[in-house]
């Protein structure tokens, strides 16, 4: 009697749904269920560190676009943006004011002769799924960004309206403010242990020994992912990727203000107030496991982007780093995409992980996904199937083409 009372105290929360990472992703998932009418139950948002320091929300570039080569995508980004563009009607709380700092400058691709097809290919299909991109030639550059120097450029794709960038910590805050408005619990604690059994998880078990029930269980944990799912014995092939910003300033003014620009030696670069702000990922020799490595690295700019800006734009050689951090990316070592939905035999696990750097400008779309399945069994707007984790299982990846 006296070990059945113990047991019974040790469990002392129970929750019809429990969110294990509380950055955009999962703040997106708790807005998304508390704001559906339909949905009826409970949530509780579990996050280990809730200044957010090294979340790789807040040290993100905030971008957001539908150039993307893999349908679901491109829709994802359309919602994205119009979510974005229509952000007070969604997530202000009482009617406050609220500001994201978003700025609709466009996405600009650039593509050598060996990227020239792949790029055509790219546009036509975000065309017809209504994102509008354009397709501009090395003379049409000249014109529009005259500060562009275009050897070496054979096609570009512009996104004219509907992709740009925003403050990530405004826009995590926003999602979580509302989603606690809502009735969401955000409980500050780490998960230490999973209990499975079978096809179910029952509960999760936090760093000071409680214990949380529940009926559905979101892996939310961004580069972390990959230890979650091992807490439940399932293999996720997620990890910690270091990826750095560098904040530049330069003596020239530039007309028109840079877009998005995305060099066909994968450096990007764009605007940022009076200055700009600039990264790439890195080759893969120069790219391990980054589980606690958040050193900025000085030569990755001095060897691969200062180069690259210096010839795409010569205005830009004389440049000093003014600032720079590192974050990190929830990285899908199988192919890069977002691993989304249940998992085949634990059917009240639900994945939201592996976005390789999308994560911020996915987050409504992935949001409103993992509602749709909880809630109805299915998904009622975009159909994210191909994305599940059947397709790790099945060795069946489904990688961006000449996407970064």
């Amino acid at each position: 009697m006296g070990k059945e009372k113990i047991q019974r105290d040790i469990i002392m929360q129970k929750h019809d749904v429990v969110i294990i990472g509380g950055g955009i992703i999962g703040s997106a998932i708790a807005y998304f269920l508390k704001s559906n009418l339909d949905f009826k139950g409970d949530v509780a948002v579990i996050e280990r560190d809730t200044s957010y320091g090294k979340a790789s929300t807040t040290r993100s570039l905030g971008g957001v676009r539908q150039q993307f080569s893999n349908h679901e995508n491109i829709e994802i980004g359309l919602f994205g943006s119009e979510f974005v563009k229509n952000i007070k009607e969604h997530l202000a709380v009482d009617g406050e004011s609220l500001d994201v700092g978003w700025v609709e400058r466009g996405y600009l691709f650039l593509a050598s002769n060996e990227g020239k097809k792949i790029l055509i290919e790219n546009q036509s299909l975000q065309k017809r799924l209504g994102a509008r991109i354009d397709i501009l030639s090395p003379s049409d550059l000249k014109i529009k960004f005259p500060w562009l120097n275009t050897n070496g450029i054979v096609i570009s794709s512009f996104g004219k309206s509907g992709e740009g960038w925003l403050d990530p910590s405004t826009f995590l805050n926003a999602f979580r403010s509302k989603a606690r408005a809502l009735g969401a619990q955000f409980i500050n604690d780490e998960v230490r242990a999973i209990t499975r059994e079978r096809q179910k998880i029952r509960s999760v078990t936090l760093g000071g020994g409680e214990k949380i029930e529940c009926n559905f269980l979101v892996n939310a944990s961004g580069a972390w992912a990959g230890n979650i799912a091992r807490l439940a014995n399932i293999d996720l092939p997620v990890v910690p990727k270091k990826r750095i910003i560098y904040g530049i300033d330069c003596r020239e003014e530039l007309e028109p203000k840079l877009p998005l620009v995305i060099d066909t030696s994968g450096v990007f670069i764009r605007s940022e107030g009076s200055g700009f702000v600039c990264g790439v990922s890195p080759p893969a020799n120069l790219d391990p496991d980054a589980w606690d490595d958040m050193e900025v690295d000085y030569k990755l700019f001095d060897n691969i982007i200062w180069p690259s800006i210096a010839h795409r734009i010569p205005a830009l050689e004389a440049i000093k780093i003014t600032n720079a951090w590192a974050g990190w990316y929830d990285y899908n070592t199988f192919d890069q995409n977002g691993i989304i939905g249940s998992h085949a035999d634990v059917n009240n696990f639900f994945f939201a992980n592996g976005f390789s750097g999308h994560g911020l400008q996915q987050s409504p779309a992935i949001g409103r996904a993992i509602m749709e399945l909880i809630t109805y069994g299915e998904y009622r707007t975009i159909d994210l199937s191909r994305f599940s984790h059947d397709r790790i299982i099945k060795k069946e990846a489904l990688p961006e083409k000449n996407i970064v």
